[in-house]
């Protein structure tokens, strides 16, 4: 049966949450950096910001909808989604997803800020997650250059482990491999949701149709 990201998304936030506890508004820019923000739809496809981990450069994601996935487990490359609190919203400025005032990324937003405030409620207080951005390794990105490119992509939900450490913008792998070396963050895998996409240039997004975006939920 196919399944769409959205409901892969939900599925792996529902196993996330069991293990833990058993063990419409178009995309905004902030006018000094013209950033842009949240998922666009492009025929019958979503297309949606990120930064290339090898470079911390702007690309985006382009995915597929209901496109079901058959991946061989060897050719998965992770996609980080870093987790930001309101209270660094001053810092971090514009993320790839916005989920204050309304959630701009709506198929996966809402799921993965739940997710941050049942796991580091110490950060992510009820009601306030600024948002997301997704690192990846963009193509051309082979293992010899320092990257990890493949069609089908693992999220792996990036959540910070305290405040003061969420005021630093990651956008490369360097820079979230230090963090995870000290001990600020955390990762949390949802091969559940392990989608396919492809790494794609600005005019696609710019060509598509801003998404409706849904309540800052939960």
């Amino acid at each position: 049966m196919t399944r769409s990201r959205s409901t892969n998304f939900k599925l792996a936030f529902v196993i996330t949450l069991g293990a833990t506890f058993f063990a419409a508004a178009p995309p905004m820019s902030i006018a000094a950096d013209s950033v842009p923000t949240g998922q666009v739809q492009l025929g019958q496809t979503i297309v949606e910001p990120a930064y290339n981990y090898l470079d911390g450069r702007p690309t985006y994601l382009l995915t597929p909808m209901n496109a079901p996935e058959k991946a061989n487990s060897h050719a998965v490359s992770p996609l980080y989604i870093i987790v930001y609190p309101t209270d660094v919203a001053g810092v971090i400025g514009t993320v790839n997803c916005q989920h204050q005032p309304l959630d701009n990324c709506p198929d996966h937003g809402p799921a993965i800020a739940g997710l941050a405030q049942a796991m580091v409620p110490g950060v992510y207080k009820s009601g306030a997650v600024w948002g997301h951005d997704h690192i990846l390794a963009a193509h051309p990105a082979p293992p010899s250059a320092g990257g990890d490119f493949n069609v089908a992509w693992l999220p792996v939900v990036v959540l910070f482990t305290n405040p003061a450490a969420a005021s630093s913008h990651i956008k490369t792998i360097t820079e979230l491999n230090a963090a995870i070396a000290a001990g600020q963050v955390i990762q949390v895998p949802l091969p559940a949701a392990t989608f396919n996409g492809s790494a794609v240039a600005a005019a696609a997004y710019d060509r598509g149709t801003p998404v409706p975006s849904a309540p800052p939920l939960p």
